[in-house]
């Protein structure tokens, strides 16, 4: 039981998923299967040829990744203005999904209580799991502000984060909504800009804003391999690609977090797939096949990295199987679409699909020849177009990631780029993590441990990172 303003409150409540919307068709597993049996028999017939054919393709989407990534640096140059405030605020919901964060609920509720926005105007829900007595006990314990409530989700399948979001969008009463995770350190104005951003959507069909996550490492933890490549990896993402798609008038997935909505468009589409474990990403382009836009803010929300590789894989298993899924859900059918629909839906999830399968063959292949030349006492053979696949690749990558490293105010030395290749190929691993979980576990929910977080100064952080490089 949780103590809420001075009393005690459980609402249960519930909200309908369609669920039609859920991961691959059995025709699109059979042509997948098709397409994996083809590809072995051509290995089987003649294993050299169909290596080269690979290893070509791979140098294409390599280039398209590349070219993809220029084109978005040009495009994040130029921000949107700052809105003027909103002068009437409307009432805004703010959702928090906990499983097993009986640590983290304290910190959390501190920072949900520094936001700045009026609070009669202002509702929020803890949505909690009705068999996690740990977290429901440590909410209890914790002194809450009156605009804050916890809300049992009822028990029942399926036990994941968007389920829970579902039942608190019943509940909400509010006109906007935002989700924030069990770790998050939102800017205090994030609300307001969002207000005053949908207030100034001249075309009314805004339906949602994604603010930009940063990593936050805990203190000591600076130096962590995973870690850094984690905060230059979401730096490039919501510095950068984000905006620019936004501002180029794509379709994108959202983030898991510190996304903001109209509650009224989100009902139109059903709220989130309760199945779906990377529900942010299929709302996004749900969102846009029903005729609304997605867009970008500027007030961002602090996060820490996920650890170490046991909680890193785990994370990043649940992402890509959630990718596979809405990549599943949504090349169906062509309808509602459009052909920014679909280059944005081959850039980012098929993309991203693509490289974690193609990161570490590729390196593997780059050092295993360099290796042979070396043993034999033979110069490496370099292709030419390898050469330039290589260096274009790369060259870009590092770029995205180095300016948005740099907007996010952390820290991205000459170390971290040359040492990302290695980052990159652990991706191979998640990918083939994925692909089991989705055959064997397709709507299983692999939940990321958080811990409290110590704060920080990042930007401080990132200057003493500068000095260092400089010297």
């Amino acid at each position: 039981m949780a103590r809420i303003g001075g009393g005690t409150h459980i609402a249960r409540s519930g909200y309908p998923y369609r669920a039609d919307m859920r991961s691959w068709s059995l025709g699109q597993s059979v042509i997948v299967a098709v397409g994996i049996g083809v590809l072995g028999w051509s290995i089987a017939r003649n294993g050299p040829a169909t290596g080269m054919a690979l290893i070509f393709l791979a140098q294409l989407v390599f280039l398209a990744a590349a070219a993809w990534r220029v084109l978005l640096i040009l495009a994040s140059l130029r921000l949107d203005p700052e809105p003027e405030p909103a002068i009437d605020l409307p009432r805004y919901t703010i959702l928090a999904a906990l499983l097993d964060e009986a640590e983290i609920l304290p910190q959390l509720v501190e920072r949900l209580d520094a936001i700045d926005y009026p609070r009669t105007r202002l509702e929020g829900f803890l949505l909690l799991e009705d068999h996690d007595h740990s977290t429901q006990a440590a909410a209890a314990a914790c002194v809450m502000p009156g605009w804050l409530t916890v809300l049992i989700v009822p028990p029942g399948g399926p036990r994941t984060k968007p389920a829970a979001l579902n039942a608190g969008l019943a509940a909400s009463s509010g006109t906007l909504l935002t989700v924030y995770d069990a770790e998050d350190d939102p800017d205090p104005q994030q609300l307001r800009e969002a207000a005053a951003r949908f207030a100034a959507d001249p075309t009314g069909r805004l339906a949602t804003l994604q603010a930009p996550l940063r990593i936050r490492p805990p203190a000591g933890s600076e130096r962590s391999f995973l870690g850094r490549q984690f905060a230059v990896e979401y730096a490039a993402l919501f510095e950068v690609t984000l905006p620019a798609m936004a501002r180029l008038g794509f379709p994108f997935p959202l983030g898991g977090t510190s996304n903001h909505f109209s509650v009224q468009a989100l009902r139109a589409v059903g709220g989130w797939d309760a199945h779906n474990v990377t529900e942010d990403a299929d709302l996004g382009f749900r969102l846009w096949r029903s005729g609304y836009r997605l867009g970008t803010m500027r007030r961002p929300t602090y996060e820490t990295p996920p650890g170490d590789m046991v909680d890193w894989l785990p994370q990043r298993t649940r992402w890509l199987k959630g990718f596979m899924q809405t990549w599943g859900v949504h090349t169906r059918s062509p309808v509602g679409m459009g052909w920014r629909g679909h280059l944005s839906l081959m850039m980012t999830l098929g993309l991203s699909l693509l490289a974690a399968l193609a990161h570490a063959p590729s390196l593997a292949w780059l050092i295993a020849t360099i290796a042979i030349s070396t043993v034999a006492g033979l110069p490496p053979e370099s292709p030419w177009f390898a050469l330039t696949v290589l260096v274009v690749g790369m060259a870009a990558a590092w770029m995205n990631g180095k300016i948005g490293a740099r907007r996010a105010g952390v820290p991205c030395t000459i170390v971290d780029m040359i040492v990302a290749p290695a980052y990159w190929s652990l991706l191979t691993l998640a990918f083939g993590h994925a692909v089991w979980r989705l055959a064997a576990e397709p709507f299983a929910w692999d939940k990321t441990r958080h811990r409290r977080d110590p704060a920080i100064d990042v930007a401080a952080l990132a200057e003493v990172e500068a000095g260092r490089e400089a010297a």
